[in-house]
């Protein structure tokens, strides 16, 4: 695939089979990544039904629609490594071949989602999975922790709030990587799409296991902010993984990828995106005690 083209803006509820199957018929698109899902872990757990409806039912109908229409089109499907689940108890890294076993609501669609596409490729579906392990940068939602202790720190900084962080558990280790360099692996599998082997499955991931708790240190060192730190019980989650690392081996040698950008230049970039939201757009309005 010589040039990445995008063939246009829509907005549509992927849920809505006819929507997304007319968008298809009118796209006849050569590439599809299909990044809509619910995938923050509490809102799944919140409200499981539409996690259900948007993140299996929303994959099959585009899947569906890309067969019947656009069936040259390559699938790009973001799944997600949470889907792993116990088998982090298990084996670590994880490789493509461990079994998925969710642990959570947001996790056990996803992992579902995986495996109706894999069997789709059997009716001709051309798909690449992708596992991403977490991933940040600037940008991203504070329902995710990187950027959940930036905006707090930012806004202690800012005189916004007072010198005090609410965070959940911070023992586990998570396989950190930049969403930039994700986005690279992305455009990485459809580049190689042609040599890729048929229902190819690839992890996403950094390799390196990082604790909760040292990236909240240096978040803080960063930002030159020393706060009281205290948990927060609607934070944890009821099912916690304590390690969860992933082999990128296969996606390293398919796509001649790996990760680019240092952890600390992205803790920075995180950072200093939330400083200027801080200065420019919250509401200066301290935390009372």
């Amino acid at each position: 695939m010589a040039e990445l083209i995008p063939c246009g803006a829509e907005t549509m509820d992927i849920t809505d089979a006819g929507a997304v199957l007319s968008l298809v018929r009118e796209m006849r698109p050569d590439a599809a990544i299909h990044l809509a899902a619910i995938s923050d872990v509490a809102a799944g757990r919140a409200d499981s039904a539409r996690a259900w409806q948007v993140n299996l039912h929303g994959s099959l109908a585009l899947a569906n629609a890309i067969l019947r229409e656009a069936p040259h089109c390559l699938l790009l499907h973001v799944s997600s490594a949470d889907a792993y689940g116990r088998s982090f108890v298990t084996r670590t890294p994880v490789d493509e071949e461990a079994p998925l076993a969710p642990m959570n609501t947001y996790a056990a669609t996803k992992a579902a989602a995986d495996l109706a596409l894999g069997a789709l490729v059997g009716d001709g579906l051309r798909c690449v999975r992708v596992r991403p392990f977490n991933h940040t940068g600037p940008g991203q939602s504070p329902a995710f922790v990187v950027p959940a202790f930036a905006r707090q720190i930012a806004r202690i900084a800012a005189g916004l709030q007072l010198p005090r962080l609410r965070v959940g558990a911070l023992d586990p280790r998570r396989d950190f990587l930049d969403v930039r360099d994700v986005c690279d692996a992305y455009v990485a599998c459809l580049r190689h799409a042609d040599d890729l082997p048929r229902a190819v499955i690839l992890n996403i991931a950094s390799g390196v296991p990082r604790r909760i708790g040292d990236i909240l240190q240096q978040l803080l060192q960063i930002a030159g902010v020393t706060a009281e730190i205290e948990t927060g019980p609607g934070l944890l989650r009821p099912a916690e993984i304590p390690l969860a690392q992933g082999d990128t081996s296969a996606a390293r040698a398919a796509l001649n990828w790996m990760p680019a950008i240092a952890w600390e230049q992205t803790l920075r970039d995180v950072m200093e995106d939330w400083h200027a939201r801080a200065r420019g757009h919250e509401i200066p309005q301290l935390i009372p005690e």
